[in-house]
């Protein structure tokens, strides 16, 4: 005989929003304070029959990436400079696969998704003023490629430099260094 309950799911199984990690290079890079922007757009065409009035058809087209802003608190880890700074020496792009990580109350990993092919596109510093006594905040928004999502593992394994495009253009996970 079957139910139609739904699982029962345990306190260690939530995740909270200030449960997450970034990993750039296989390496957690200092703690950030927030990361926000994250969405994936499909556009769409509406098209309707004639003579069907009670239905639309829908057609999906490409796919859209919402610019990613990850914030952190100013430290001496000057990788996000380094990283916008190539391009600003007129450097060949580095792009770079980036892994963002939840974890649940119990510190498992609950998902990564992954950004396939980021670039920094701004990088933001703090207004500095002499009465405040607020901590200095930098931003780095980075725009990427592609994302994938995994659930449940043991950790990120794989935020990569980006290595390159398969033949026919698209993101090649083997060519992940």
């Amino acid at each position: 005989m079957t139910t139609n309950e739904a699982p029962k799911s345990t306190p260690q199984n939530y995740v909270t929003a200030n449960r997450f990690y970034v990993e750039m290079e296989s390496d957690v890079k200092a703690s950030f304070s927030e990361c926000s922007g994250l969405d994936v757009q499909i556009d769409k065409d509406v098209y309707f029959e004639g003579g069907v009035n009670e239905q639309q058809r829908i057609f999906l087209k490409h796919a859209k990436f919402g610019d990613i802003t990850l914030k952190r608190g100013i430290t001496d880890d000057l990788s996000f400079w380094d990283w916008i700074n190539t391009f600003l020496e007129a450097k060949p792009a580095e792009r770079r696969n980036i892994n963002i990580l939840t974890f649940n109350q119990a510190g498992e990993t609950m998902q990564v998704w992954t950004l396939l092919a980021a670039v920094p596109v701004a990088w933001k510093t703090p207004s500095l003023q002499a009465n405040s006594t607020s901590m200095a905040i930098e931003e780095l928004t980075l725009a990427y490629e592609g994302l994938k999502v995994a659930a449940k593992t043991e950790g990120g394994s794989g935020a990569s430099v980006f290595g390159g495009r398969s033949e026919s253009g698209y993101y090649d996970a083997s060519k992940s260094g």
